[in-house]
């Protein structure tokens, strides 16, 4: 995939051969002009390409101004959600750099890829900053990711709320997002994890380019990038890698339980777009794991498999999909497949239930935000961390109430004002 500037360096030539050299060199600029400004709105011009050690490269993509940055917080939010929040303030700029860096697929026999993030460097005076690394949420397109921050409001909100206070702010796209050309990689548990990591050290590896020293590790992470997150923790724990603290939104720890919710016992605040999850994560797996060939025809009914196909490969989106789609996944599913769930009784639920992403003795402090209201988690899964570790005598694991109205994106938004407090509170703790 390529930047706005290369698109417009590689016009066809029938287009350009209209104007004469001067009327070409006119137009050219005008439509750069024009694209910076649509990609901007208060962000600076983007530079070239640049290689570091390590088989990492990145570009300088723009700045965020702090009003820009305080623009985000306030009158960007009005069309994500109805949830009424304010945050405080920015207090500086950031400089936003995209990283394509070199990991690999543990599913496929570790087969060499090429993955892509977001790395938000704050534009102060400080050299030695405090880093949080950000796992998104479920998007329905290539590249609603943080390495696109124009197409995602939760990228440019963490980086309000962090980058504009301080942090370096580090967010995966994940393999088969951004720049990767490999399917998507949704909720395939190593992949995730590698990618993950891998972003991390391509982090560093920048931010020591542009003579910044990372301090103090904290992660986070919404819906799908709750469960990320949390199975990135479990990696770097086990890697001995110091986290000072972990907050999530929206949790999906036990991602069999959240399934098998969906089919078994549904919910009239269940969202309609679940299904829209149910077709990426069949197809995923199928495409992650060697023992799942056919899985995604032998679960969806035969009318939707198609559309869900199109659907996890790009070549739709949601406001397509969505037309085809049952509002609900009982009517997406095979009468057979959904019986199996109840006994783990296939391949698929088997997977999934070793999928968890919580049964371990904790290291890392952390927080789970939920709502009354969230239509895609429900406040039992979300919360499954904390009894567990109070159990196992773990580090602190609290449960955060974000209230009676806080539905998907509310908790989120909620989580986001609240975890940047606790955070500051834990910065200088030993």
């Amino acid at each position: 995939m390529r930047s706005k500037t290369e698109s417009l360096r590689r016009t066809p030539e029938p287009l350009m051969t209209a104007f004469s050299a001067a009327r070409r060199r006119r137009a050219i600029l005008g439509l750069l002009i024009a694209a910076i400004f649509l990609f901007s709105a208060g962000v600076c011009s983007a530079a070239e390409w640049k290689a570091v050690p390590g088989g990492i490269r990145y570009e300088h993509i723009g700045d965020y101004t702090v009003e820009r940055l305080n623009a985000i917080m306030s009158t960007e939010l009005k069309n994500f959600g109805n949830y009424s929040i304010t945050y405080p303030p920015a207090t500086n700029a950031v400089g936003l750099y995209r990283v394509i860096y070199p990991t690999c697929i543990p599913e496929k026999s570790n087969k060499p890829v090429e993955a892509s993030g977001l790395v938000a460097v704050p534009r102060i005076a400080a050299t030695s900053l405090p880093v949080v690394s950000y796992q998104h949420g479920t998007v329905f397109s290539r590249t609603e990711v943080p390495s696109y921050p124009e197409q995602t409001t939760e990228t440019r909100l963490m980086v309000a709320r962090f980058a504009g206070q301080g942090y370096v702010v580090v967010a995966p796209d994940y393999i088969g997002k951004g720049f990767s050309t490999e399917p998507d990689s949704y909720m395939a548990k190593d992949s995730i994890v590698q990618a993950c990591v891998d972003m991390l050290g391509a982090s560093r590896a920048v931010c020591s380019d542009l003579k910044i020293e990372q301090g103090a590790l904290f992660l986070s992470g919404w819906s799908q990038g709750a469960w990320n997150t949390m199975v990135l923790r479990n990696r770097l724990e086990t890697l001995g890698v110091p986290v000072k603290a972990a907050a999530t939104a929206c949790t999906p720890t036990d991602v069999y339980l959240m399934l098998a919710s969906y089919i078994n016992n549904p919910n009239e605040l269940d969202a309609e777009w679940l299904p829209g999850i149910f077709s990426l994560i069949l197809n995923g797996y199928e495409s992650y794991y060697e023992d799942m060939q056919g899985l995604s025809s032998s679960a969806i009914l035969p009318r939707y498999w198609q559309t869900a196909r199109d659907f996890y490969d790009n070549k739709i989106g949601w406001a397509q999909a969505s037309k085809v789609f049952p509002k609900t996944v009982r009517e997406l599913l095979q009468p057979e497949f959904m019986a199996q769930s109840s006994t783990l009784a296939n391949r698929f639920f088997k997977r999934v239930r070793e999928n968890d992403a919580y049964q371990w003795r904790y290291l890392t402090p952390s927080c789970y935000y939920y709502g009354k209201a969230d239509e895609v988690i429900r406040p039992y899964v979300g919360t499954l961390p904390v009894e567990y570790q109070k159990i196992l005598g773990g580090a602190q694991a609290q449960a955060v109430y974000a209230g009676d109205k806080a539905d998907h994106r509310g908790t989120f938004l909620f989580g986001v004002l609240h975890q940047k407090q606790w955070f500051d509170s834990l910065l200088h703790q030993k």
